[in-house]
């Protein structure tokens, strides 16, 4: 009768805890009295439903770290196509369950996410949890260290995503905090911080641009008609999302043959958006001198690369209009595309839209300068053996040449479906 009187007396939390602890035991196994029975199944329940509370509060913790890191995610992505060269970094400051600051890197130069956490801060932040994106910095740079404030702070617990793979913080920045008594959380949705950040990711240990490759055709492969009419295949949702592109770039690359065909202003036309610094791959330096690229350098810069069969009076004439012409001396005669995205990543330029037409597309390909590519597909046929490709060149041989794509997704931007995918290394 005792099981009875504890279950009622104490309700069942109660009874299960009483029970567990080892106070409620029955005879043995051999205690066939009911109120025996009764209370080896009542605690075998206990036992079973106390394992299952402590697996879903060790859930609900790790669910709880990861609601407030993508919280911290949603925040750093405020800052894409502004923070370059930085990190896009959010951070978010937890105290009893909730949110009394939060912050994200808003443009390169200001102050980094931890410390606009701190300044919107509600209430004292000490003994405080924070969440952020990515690993705080331990150097001093153009804004003092973030991992130095924290402890300044009196944080008591730090949530990391992604480690800082640059060379002046990777580790650093955790091993001060965990040095000076904090507990250090890392990892928790690394791979989704770490993807938000591919273009420093890449740029900060190889200092080249992280190159996406944008191309649109038809459904049967064309990307104009065989009397070269191109515009327009894709839709006018996917043009803005272009455009979207443009915005998060640091520069767009086309070939000469795009500044011939369309004479383009490869601008942002976005209300409030940035524009991308234009470069040409232009081997000959045929770019029109009353191209529209030359005629607005007011608006963004021109890069313009050539080799040394460009025309010397022609290069100084650009340059005096304030474009950058830089040359080439190549044996063939061509842009070396990989020598251009070291010299454009040693001035600064971490990312790289390519739209440029199929000749330029399988070059870059080709030299391995592709990171990712936007493939739009428009619901139209074209047809015709002389309409171009997306792929010029000579192309290849064998199939097991192929550039092979990982890591792919599918979108409908409005009438057209866009392929989203990423270089496969070997």
């Amino acid at each position: 009768m005792f099981a009875t009187y504890a279950l009622v007396s104490y309700g069942i939390q109660g009874f299960l805890i009483v029970a567990t602890q080892g106070v409620l035991t029955p005879s043995g196994p051999e205690d066939s009295s009911s109120d025996g029975f009764l209370l080896r199944h009542l605690v075998a329940y206990a036992r079973r439903n106390l394992d299952e509370d402590v697996t879903m509060n060790d859930t609900y913790t790790r669910k709880m770290d990861e609601d407030y890191m993508r919280h911290a995610l949603q925040l750093a992505a405020q800052g894409r196509g502004r923070t370059a060269p930085n990190p896009m970094v959010g951070a978010v400051i937890v105290n009893n369950g909730r949110i009394i600051g939060k912050g994200y890197h808003e443009r390169c130069g200001e102050a980094h996410a931890e410390v606009n956490a701190f300044r919107n801060a509600t209430e004292d932040v000490e003994g405080a949890c924070m969440y952020v994106t990515l690993e705080p910095c331990s150097h001093e740079g153009r804004t003092p260290p973030c991992a130095d404030r924290i402890i300044a702070e009196k944080i008591s617990r730090v949530v990391i995503g992604a480690t800082d793979p640059n060379p002046l913080v990777s580790g650093t920045g955790i091993a001060r905090l965990r040095s000076a008594g904090i507990d250090v959380v890392t990892g928790v949705l690394a791979d989704e911080s770490t993807l938000l950040n591919e273009v420093f990711m890449k740029y900060i240990l190889e200092k080249e641009p992280f190159v996406t490759l944008k191309l649109a055709m038809s459904l049967d492969g064309k990307i104009a008609t065989s009397t070269g009419e191109s515009q327009w295949i894709s839709c006018e949702a996917s043009r803005y999302r272009v455009h979207e592109l443009r915005d998060m770039s640091t520069g767009i690359l086309v070939g000469v043959g795009t500044v011939l065909a369309d004479d383009p202003q490869l601008t942002c036309r976005i209300p409030g958006g940035a524009n991308p610094v234009r470069i040409v791959a232009d081997s000959a330096l045929r770019t029109p001198e009353d191209a529209r690229i030359l005629h607005t350098l007011d608006e963004t810069p021109t890069i313009i690369a050539t080799t040394q069969r460009a025309d010397a009076r022609k290069v100084d004439r650009i340059r005096e209009r304030g474009a950058q012409v830089i040359v080439f001396d190549d044996p063939d005669g061509r842009v070396p595309l990989k020598a251009l995205m070291r010299q454009l990543g040693s001035q600064g330029i971490d990312s790289i839209l390519a739209e440029g037409g199929s000749t330029l597309a399988a070059s870059l390909l080709a030299e391995e300068c592709v990171d990712k590519v936007h493939w739009f597909i428009a619901p139209m046929l074209i047809g015709g053996e002389d309409a171009k490709t997306p792929l010029g060149g000579r192309g290849i041989e064998r199939l097991a040449d192929a550039v092979r794509l990982t890591r792919m997704t599918t979108d409908s931007v409005g009438e057209d479906i866009l392929l989203t995918g990423y270089i496969e290394r070997g």
